[in-house]
């Protein structure tokens, strides 16, 4: 190819291979959307790095078709226990929190970044492995790149998208000139991934407060732990200094509960912690995700999760936009709602780490007694865990929100139901053709919008009806947007329903219940999980409306 010839490069370029970058490709590539990705590595990462699957990145992966291959890889921790002068201060269980992976699951990045690639692979994308990308020209139709192959040869590209998971010092983000506005903060730490021989608990996160600093062991698998802990400010050093296995030794003896010994250490290291952020997501037809777009302190082990649900938000938008079939305005809502919850990722982790490497001791005994007190409210457990396991991550503001609701809607105005804009609730389900137990989740598939209608408790076929066609209307209007789902109490005498239409029995009522559908109720959900519209009672017009604003009729996309 000549120095002047542009090579016309798939629907998406993406930059960076690591477990966001992976996540993107899989996302799109199941949305129809062709992608390329290219690394300047010359391998995935050999490191544990980031070390936990969070419930809800667990669900996405889930609604993306491939979690069983992680669940068989991981461990499972149902827990966390923090610790203070010798005494469990708090405990925290993970197996009553509302999702289908009530866990943590630990896996070591580099197994997540393996399975990430076979599973891209199996899809037919490759993996473009040392090749460099030198330069960024965005513009109205497109975005131009320079990429540069291990050869040196050079290589002009040019993309209708481009998006930039490469990281906390992104290539992409130097090129635009972006401000990664935030700080570095003080204290060097140290990571330690050991075997540990002695008796501490294998299936729970453990936290350990001490008056010289902060102690965490993350269990992975047998013996082998996570160890992080504080070290207090280094000024002085440049760069933080890598500790030895008796320097992570000394830490746990002094910090830890005792009795326990390091050995055969996997990898050793020296960090500091730094807090930015880019102000938007989302440049013209470049987009930033994971951690090219926020990095923060490691506490409550969010960052990868919080990337990886990046690209979630993005891909199905991207598909959609890219296609024709929605309105630009789409993606400026993930630049929206992915800044809003970075920011709290960013707040809630500076927050923690703050906590837990108090100087003062008088700030350390009030905390060492506040602490347990305030976490002994149920109210209070319970919001920990959802936020710790991302089940609290949701966008009330979201322009992609809304409802109607009529006289009816008694149970919405107390509080019930599923808002617009959260994350949308599991609940058991049966399938009428084979009498088999199943649930809400099983029927979402992370491409698609899913239209629930729910009948409500006392349905007649005239109601069934009324649904039937508030479906075949949206499926005129704009075609295959949103898979239906009808859910029923049970079978009902003299309805017509198509036998194209999946259909669902809730005998129990419990999806009636966790939806507040006290009659004809429609909730439509996002491909990623959320709450976009509801209606009670189910609204065709009201509906319709709601989608014109973002997304184009059948008729009329391209």
């Amino acid at each position: 190819m000549g120095a002047d010839e542009v090579q016309e490069s798939a629907d998406v370029l993406i930059v960076g291979a690591g477990p966001v970058g992976l996540t993107a490709a899989l996302a799109l590539t199941r949305n129809g959307v062709s992608c390329r990705i290219v690394d300047r590595n010359a391998a995935r990462t050999d490191k544990s790095k980031a070390l936990v699957l969070w419930s809800r990145t667990l669900e996405l992966l889930d609604g993306l078709g491939g979690v069983e291959r992680f669940l068989d890889a991981g461990m499972r921790a149902h827990g966390a226990s923090l610790y203070g002068h010798g005494k469990r201060l708090v405990h925290a269980s993970l197996d009553d929190v509302d999702s289908p992976y009530p866990f943590a699951l630990m896996i070591p990045q580099s197994d997540t970044e393996r399975l990430l690639e076979e599973w891209v692979e199996s899809l037919g994308v490759r993996i473009e492995r040392q090749v460099d990308l030198r330069t960024v020209a965005p513009d109205a139709g497109g975005v131009g790149a320079t990429l540069v192959h291990p050869d040196g040869s050079e290589e002009t590209v040019r993309t209708p998208w481009l998006i930039a998971c490469d990281g906390a010092h992104s290539t992409v983000r130097h090129q635009l000139g972006l401000d990664f506005t935030g700080k570095a903060e003080p204290d060097d730490w140290i990571l330690a991934d050991v075997f540990v021989a002695g008796p501490i608990a294998t299936d729970e996160i453990s936290l350990y407060w001490h008056e010289h600093g902060v102690l965490a062991m993350f269990p992975m698998i047998g013996e082998r732990f996570r160890m992080i802990a504080d070290v207090g400010p280094h000024p002085e050093l440049a760069q933080p200094e890598t500790p030895t296995l008796a320097q992570a030794q000394a830490l746990l003896d002094e910090r830890g509960p005792g009795g326990l010994v390091l050995k055969d250490p996997v990898w050793l290291s020296g960090f500091r912690i730094n807090e930015r952020k880019l102000a938007h997501y989302r440049h013209g037809r470049v987009l930033f995700a994971g951690d090219a777009a926020h990095v923060h302190s490691p506490a409550g082990g969010q960052g990868m999760n919080t990337g990886v649900q990046d690209v979630c938000n993005l891909g199905w938008k991207l598909a959609l936009v890219h296609a024709g079939r929605a309105r630009d305005a789409l993606l400026d809502t993930f630049d929206v709602e992915r800044s809003e919850i970075g920011e709290r990722v960013l707040r809630n982790a500076a927050a923690m780490t703050r906590v837990a490497t108090l100087r003062s001791p008088l700030a350390q005994s009030l905390r060492n007694h506040l602490v347990p007190l305030i976490a002994s409210l149920e109210f209070v457990q319970a919001r920990f865990k959802a936020t710790l396991t991302e089940l609290a991550v949701d966008y009330p503001t979201s322009a992609l929100n809304g409802e109607h609701h009529g006289a009816g809607a008694h149970a919405w105005l107390l509080g019930g139901g599923v808002l617009p804009g959260a994350r949308a609730v599991d609940a058991p389900l049966v399938d009428p053709a084979t009498g088999a137990p199943t649930t809400l989740f099983a029927t979402l598939d992370g491409t698609t919008h899913t239209l629930l209608l729910l009948t409500g408790p006392e349905p007649d076929a005239g109601r069934v009806g009324h649904l039937v066609g508030i479906a075949s209307a949206l499926h005129h209007r704009f075609g295959e947007l949103a898979n239906p789902l009808l859910v029923l109490p049970d079978a009902v005498p003299g309805a017509v329903v198509p036998a194209t239409m999946r259909v669902r029995h809730d005998p129990e009522l419990a999806a009636h219940r966790r939806y507040a559908a006290t009659a004809e109720t429609l909730y439509l959900i996002r491909p990623d999980g959320y709450v976009s519209f509801r209606a009670l009672p189910a609204d065709v017009e009201h509906l319709l409306a709601h989608l014109d604003v973002h997304f184009v009729p059948a008729d009329t996309a391209r």
